[in-house]
């Protein structure tokens, strides 16, 4: 089976920490990817490369990685240049995700760029985009899976509803493999996603933030305790 049969209708868990977690830690995102591996999940989608080899040594399922990394003066973050791909390269993981925006990198790469460097190494490539239009290019570069992660992240989107169905609506059609990132925090939201067209769905926070679930309980204990005798 392939990793797109693998994938399709499938959840990935996208298994990353705040920064001063008490979970930042390559164990711990390991432990956290064999949770989501045991109870069903089709992919994981890790950052850092060494998060990414704890992960591969952990688990068997397909690993979508990413490295994050500003580059000052470069709005793009989320594994930009070709350097940051070879580092994903270098973990095993079966995707690579990369910001498949028309915003500049600081090594003049371009989406198409990216793309044939890991199909060169025989990986997937999937684009992170921000908008119907991104995903047209990212297609036209040839990307195997499509993907709505910076919608509401660039400044042309910030603000935006979320999760971005109707980027997968306009897509769909077009591409054989959408996926919906971003802002689904329900099974209610997920059922949305695939009833757009997506063919798997990406879910993080809602899942895996530990530390901004603890937050927003703590938060409502905090505005219910107003309201005590």
């Amino acid at each position: 089976m392939s990793v797109l049969d693998r994938l399709h209708g499938g959840l990935v868990v996208s298994v990353q920490a705040e920064a001063g977690s008490a979970l930042d830690s390559p164990a711990a995102i390991a432990m956290l990817a064999r949770v989501a591996e045991q109870n069903g999940a089709a992919a994981v989608r890790i950052e850092g490369e060494e998060h990414l080899r704890a992960v591969r040594a952990a688990i068997g399922l397909p690993i979508v990685g990413i490295v994050k990394r500003a580059d000052e003066g470069f709005a793009p973050y989320i594994t930009s240049t070709v350097a940051d791909v070879e580092t994903v390269l270098r973990t095993g993981a079966e995707i690579v995700a990369f910001d498949a925006t028309a915003r500049a990198r600081s090594d003049g790469s371009t989406v198409a760029t990216l793309c044939a460097r890991v199909h060169a190494a025989g990986k997937l490539a999937m684009a992170d985009c921000s908008s119907i239009v991104d995903g047209r290019l990212a297609i036209a570069a040839g990307c195997d899976l499509i993907a709505t992660t910076l919608a509401g992240y660039t400044a042309g989107t910030r603000g935006r509803e979320l999760p971005a169905l109707d980027i997968v609506g306009a897509l769909h059609s077009e591409h054989p493999f959408i996926v919906c990132e971003g802002g689904i925090a329900s099974p209610d939201a997920a059922r949305d996603a695939f009833a757009a067209g997506a063919r798997a769905i990406v879910v993080g926070t809602a899942i895996t933030n530990v530390d901004a679930i603890v937050r927003s309980f703590v938060a409502a204990c905090g505005l219910g305790g107003q309201h005590r005798p």
